[in-house]
This record gives structure tokens, sequence and C-alpha cells, in this order.
């Protein structure tokens, strides 16, 4: 079952790696594979990520949290999203570096909602390009413990 975004509502159980790679593609997932491998490395256990679900509207979501959010897969039909939460000092420090990362992420920020919590930014992740600039952004989040 899905959601008009492309989500998965199914709430039985979480998806498992073979129902993510269906969901969202080959590409997509070596893209997920990717930065889980990289948060894995830069922050060897700090996270113990959970899947979450967020009800038929939103659907389920792979967080990485330690205190605060750190960042949140979000599976879509033939894609992925993720979810990175800026609190004021991590916008203060994005704002400062914000003309390095690529037009697109660039454009995606400055359009992102503030809440109350905080600057809600979400990526499709589709290019390098935006692995790179995900990557800066996490960083700078969170310093790696490597």
């Amino acid at each position: 079952m899905e959601t008009e975004t492309g989500r998965i509502t199914d709430s039985d159980s979480f998806p498992d790696d073979k129902k993510i790679k269906d969901w969202i593609g080959a590409e997509a997932f070596a893209y997920w594979r990717e930065l889980e491998g990289w948060i894995n490395q830069k922050y060897p256990e700090i996270f113990n990520p959970q899947w979450l679900y967020g009800g038929k509207k939103h659907g389920w979501a792979l967080r990485y949290k330690k205190n605060k959010s750190f960042c949140t897969f979000v599976p879509e039909r033939n894609r992925f999203k993720l979810l990175i939460v800026f609190g004021a000092e991590e916008r203060e420090k994005t704002e400062k570096i914000i003309n390095t990362l690529s037009a697109g992420t660039q454009n995606e920020y400055r359009k992102a909602e503030t809440y109350h919590d905080g600057k809600w930014l979400l990526l499709t992740v589709d290019r390098v390009k935006i692995i790179e600039d995900i990557k800066i952004l996490l960083v700078l989040k969170r310093k790696p413990e490597f």
C-alpha cells in the first residue's frame, strides 16, 4: 500500500532491505546504502537507527538519532529522500557554507520551512552531488568521530 507521496504505508512491520530496494529502485538503494555506510563509518556506534511509522499519510521512515535528530531516510516509490532538521546554531553554520553546495541543494535549503524546532530540509537523493552535499551538512550537524 502507498500514499500519494509514494511512501510505504503497510503498517504490519517495518520494511526490510528487499522491500526498500524493490520500492525505491536499485539506483536509489545504492545511494541509500552509501549514506548508511558513511554514517556508520564516520559515527561508529553513535546511532541506533530506528524505523518510525508515521501513519497512512507519512508511512515508514528510518531515523538516525542520539540525543537529537541527525537525519531521517524516507523511502518513496522509485526514489528516496533524506530529512535533516537544522536548529538555530546549525542554521548559522549552514548559512556560512551554503554557497559551496550544489544549486539544487541551495534552492531546497532556502525554500525549506522553519518551524519552532528548526528548519526542515528534505532532499531527494538522486545524484552523487546531493550525497556530497548531504555529507557536508551532516558534518555541520555533528562532528564525526573519525
